[in-house]
Formats: structure tokens, sequence, C-alpha cells
């Protein structure tokens, strides 16, 4: 696959999201298959693995990445996220999130970043790290300041670029301001616009996007019907039973303009949204090595003008049941 810069960080256009491979996510797995699935998806073209301290327990997805011998790899960009593993006796900040349980609990002080850093690249088995992200801005730190840390690790050499996750425009400029930024990630698929004011920062300011969720958790692939108990996807409205219905009703004239193209509909989602922005990196995540393959391939897909027009009109048609955002940060 031809590269994307992210900022002046180069990957395959498509990348690899990990946080499927932890229990817990997408329902039942075990740790043989995640490591499958990561050699998969590099043997794919899949330079960049994204992963967090936060996914699975006692960074599970970090070790899980780290044992596929992916942070030993010099070809492979290594992005993690941190803020969720809060160090005992450390204060637990509350993030109000679109789930149904309502906020999640980060803790991004300064004091505490090179400790996450430290720990993340024992888990990933590299002695440094391609994109670092704090997971979600902190309510209680001021974010130049949990910048400013993730900026004293790139000086230390742990950390090659700065990434952000979840922001808004606003905090992306005064981030910038800080030490120069690579990448934002941020929610983007057919069924969730990305922020306009965001996307405008970020071509002003030369920073790349790495979609999450842009197949809007699994959804747009197509194949989800119903879930498991023990999968995440239960806590987002857009999931639930009768919204699940709906939504896949609503979606069914998208799934015939990729069949009439000869591609799956997830192959149509993620080509689509490569046609957006030229510096957008999808991170599509699988355990099952074809539909892995099938993912990157959608990297070498051309959509002309009148499909694409095809496609808005259907896109114009199609809002989503079920309230709020879609936060779910990886594709089964």
């Amino acid at each position: 696959m031809s590269e994307r810069s992210l900022g002046g960080l180069q990957t395959a256009p498509v990348g690899f999201g990990a946080m499927v491979l932890s229990p817990g996510m997408y329902g039942r797995t075990d740790d043989d298959r995640g490591v499958a699935a990561l050699h998969a998806a590099l043997d794919a073209g899949a330079t960049m693995i994204d992963t967090a301290d936060g996914y699975g327990a006692d960074g599970h997805n970090e070790a899980l990445v780290g044992r596929a011998g992916a942070g030993g790899r010099d070809e492979v960009v290594i992005a993690t996220k941190f803020g969720f593993r809060i160090p005992e006796g450390a204060e637990a900040h509350s993030f109000p999130v679109g789930y149904s349980f309502g906020e999640l609990a980060v803790n991004a002080e300064p004091k505490y970043v090179r400790g996450y850093a430290e720990q993340s690249l024992r888990n990933l088995g590299t002695d440094v790290i391609d994109l670092y992200y704090p997971h979600f801005p902190d309510p209680q730190v001021p974010f130049e300041d949990t910048v400013g840390a993730v900026a004293d690790l790139v000086a230390a050499g742990l950390v090659r670029h700065l990434g952000l996750s979840n922001v808004t425009a606003g905090q992306l400029r005064a981030a910038h301001a800080v030490h120069p930024v690579a990448a934002v990630q941020t929610q983007w698929s057919m069924w969730q616009p990305v922020d306009p004011e965001l996307l405008a920062a970020a071509r002003e300011l030369g920073v790349g996007l790495v979609a999450w969720s842009p197949l809007g958790g699994g959804f747009l692939t197509g194949t989800v019907q119903q879930l498991g108990e023990d999968d995440f996807r239960r806590h987002i409205p857009r999931f639930d039973g009768a919204n699940l219905q709906t939504n896949n009703d609503r979606y069914a004239p998208l799934r015939g303009i990729a069949a009439d193209l000869g591609l799956t509909p997830g192959q149509l989602a993620l080509a689509w949204l490569l046609h957006q922005d030229e510096h957008v990196v999808p991170i599509p995540g699988s355990r099952t090595p074809a539909h892995i393959a099938e993912n990157t391939a959608a990297a070498g897909v051309t959509l002309d003008a009148a499909v694409l027009h095809r496609i808005d009109e259907a896109l114009a048609l199609f809002a989503p049941a079920g309230r709020g955002a879609l936060l779910a940060e990886a594709d089964g």
C-alpha cells in the first residue's frame, strides 16, 4: 500500500485497531487468536498498530502487541494512549462519555505521564513509542500541561511523535502551540461525521487524522445482527435491539452500492473514508485474518466522483437511530 503522512509520520493508508483483541471488548477471545490477528494485520501491510494502556486488564492489549513482536519491527508504527491506568493512590478524574454508564475515570497529571510511558514501553517490548496520545483530555488538568509532559518524553527519546485523542479544535490548537502534533485520533465514519472545526484545524496545522471506529463499531460491515452478553457495544444505544434493526434497514442502500461495485460493505465504508482526506488513516480492527485482509485491501479501491455522489445521497437519508455519538474505539 502507498503511504500517507500524519504530520510527517509515514504509515500505510489503513492501520489496525487492536482494542478488539482484549477480552470484554467485543465478546470472548483468547491471546493466541489475538496474536494471529496482529500477524495477519502486519502481513497485510497495516503498518500502524493502535493500542492503549487501558484496553484490557493490567495493560493486556499492549502486552499482546508486544507478544506479537510488533514493537520490535522497525517498519511498524506503534501508537498507544495513556490516562486510564491510574496509579495507586492517585485521584480518578471523571470524564463524561456517551456510553450508557456515562463517564470514564482518567488521570493525565504531568507527574504520572513518564510512568505511564515507561510501563507501556515494557508492555510493548520496545524502547520508543512512535505515536503517543493522552487518551482523553483530563477535565481537572490544564491540557497544555499534559501535552508538555509528552513533549518532555519526545525530548528524552522515549516518544517520537505527539498525538491527541478525542479533542476539540481549540484543544488541538492549544496543544500544537506547545509542541507540534502529528495526528489527532477522532471518531469518523459513514455514520459518525467528523467535527468540521476539528478537520479544518487539522488541515490548517498540517496534522493528520487517525479515524477510530471507521466501521461504526462493526456495524458498517453489514454483518452485525445481535450482540453477545459480554460485548461492550451493549453500552451503545445505536446497538440496542430495536435501534440495531432500524439502522440495518436504513443502511440497505449503501450495502447495495457496495454490491454493485463488487466490494464488501466494510470495504466501501473504508474506501469512502480514505477519499475524504489524503491525510486520514482509519484503524479498523478484527480478530479474523480474512476480514483483516479485506479491510486493508480497501486502500486499493478507487471511487470516482459519480460513485461518491451516489454514496453521499444515500448517507443524507441515513440518520442512525440511537441517541448520542457512537463511542466504541475499534471495529470487530
